[in-house]
């Protein structure tokens, strides 16, 4: 059944309109409310939000939800949405809030559940709150009605948990660091976490004023971070977006470090420490090619799912993988995070390059990755992947490319519009067969 609210990360929209409104946070905090509440303890619910202007009014509408069906609130304010992960978990709430459209520009806002074991909840129990929703909810009695208040001891512990992720005998001292935040969630614990650690600490994007969030800063825009870490003669440059469970790294000559980079680094490290389990790493499709074959030359393997950090979750947690992550930046550590967590992975990075005493681009650059293109093909309706031209495109490309490298064809699940994703080692071939496919979409009727 096509879901009307949540997508593949909670639910996301453009604030006030569609389904992301006030009405919508608040009906959200009802039937996740009626969902959790289950046995005679007073049930409570940890909310955390980025800095969008929006969150204020998502904030108010989910805790008017909540408590009318009667759940005790916990208020952060803005936090990384794996704190609030953390957060649950560590106050034994029966649920978790995040208030974010993490990348997305301050227009956008989204709303994220976590279970009380921290872990995004799965689609199944989002299918029953959705079914909720367009229910009445039951609420509670008037004297058994939630309470809210603030706690200011948030972002402390977040910070101890991050520092604690990397050991104690661990410290950045002599490191020159610059720290994108994105104007987001992390602005003021992932500079704090780093320079307690030691570091030189130069920052970018700490200034939120409600409606700059990501513009021009973070993970999916990192030319300032770029100019910044050559023009100060930084080690190191950090990017993490707009609620800090992704990071993009630049090395010390501004060239940018993508996920399937910090995934090679981080398996490799806790490969030679005997750390790593699952026997590799958990990736999606869109990881490069030289990723797999750089792990295999490792003896590991490249297990792939598909497209968002959920999907490879499960898969951590059916394999026994301990690192996963995607190339657009998210990292999980299951060691030390039960979500994509930027600040804990780049706390890993800093480590290795401690340790190693070498630069960021020798130890941030294990492999050649291979010719990759990405083209997004929009389209009026209809199913076009459905079309016999283009099913016989998509049979002639995976044919050029057998052997020789991978196409990987998707439908957004946001907007309509049909990803084709090539890789192999001729770059003439993989923007051929793109083209091709990406061609017979266009036509198709």
């Amino acid at each position: 059944m096509a879901r009307k609210f949540f997508g593949t990360d909670g639910i996301r929209g453009r604030t006030n309109a569609d389904v992301m409104t006030a009405k919508t946070a608040m009906r959200v905090g009802q039937a996740a409310g009626n969902y959790f509440v289950r046995g005679g303890h007073r049930h409570r619910v940890v909310i955390g939000k980025d800095t969008r202007l929006s969150g204020y009014m998502m904030e108010s509408a989910l805790v008017a939800g909540f408590t009318s069906v009667g759940m005790d609130v916990i208020m952060t304010g803005p936090l990384p949405t794996p704190a609030i992960a953390l957060l649950t978990r560590e106050m034994r709430a029966d649920l978790g809030v995040m208030i974010s459209a993490s990348h997305n520009p301050y227009a956008d806002n989204g709303i994220k559940l976590f279970g009380p074991d921290g872990f995004k909840l799965s689609d199944e129990a989002e299918a029953e709150i959705e079914a909720l929703l367009d229910t009445e909810p039951k609420l509670a009695e008037a004297e058994h009605i939630g309470r809210a208040r603030r706690i200011e001891d948030a972002r402390g512990r977040y910070i101890h948990a991050v520092k604690d992720s990397v050991g104690s005998a661990v410290r950045f001292d002599g490191l020159k660091v610059v720290v994108d935040c994105a104007h987001g969630a992390a602005y003021q614990v992932a500079p704090s976490a780093i320079w307690e650690l030691g570091a030189d600490v130069i920052t970018i994007g700490v200034e939120p004023n409600g409606t700059n969030i990501n513009d021009g800063v973070g993970s999916t825009a990192i030319e300032t971070l770029q100019a910044k870490v050559v023009a100060e003669g930084a080690d190191i440059g950090i990017a993490l977006d707009g609620d800090a469970d992704r990071l993009i790294v630049v090395d010390e000559k501004g060239r940018a470090v993508d996920g399937d980079q910090i995934m090679a680094l981080i398996a490799t490290r806790m490969h030679e420490k005997g750390a790593l389990t699952g026997g590799g790493v958990v990736a999606t499709v869109m990881s490069n090619l030289g990723l797999e074959r750089y792990l295999g030359s490792l003896g590991l393997t490249l297990e792939r799912t598909k497209v968002g950090d959920r999907y490879v979750l499960e898969r951590m947690q059916s394999g026994g993988f301990n690192v996963g992550g995607e190339q657009s930046g998210h990292m999980i550590l299951l060691d030390h995070a039960t979500t994509g967590d930027g600040t804990v992975a780049a706390l890993r990075v800093l480590s290795s390059l401690v340790r190693s005493g070498k630069p960021a681009s020798e130890i941030l650059h294990l492999f050649d990755p291979v010719p990759q293109l990405l083209k997004n093909v929009r389209y009026d309706g209809g199913a076009p992947l459905e079309n016999a031209d283009v099913k016989a495109a998509i049979a002639a490309a995976e044919a050029e490319l057998e052997g020789k490298g991978r196409l990987v064809i998707r439908p957004s699940g946001t907007e309509p519009v049909i990803r084709v994703m090539a890789e192999g080692d001729d770059a003439g071939q993989v923007n051929r067969v793109v083209d091709a496919v990406c061609d017979a979409v266009r036509s198709a009727r």
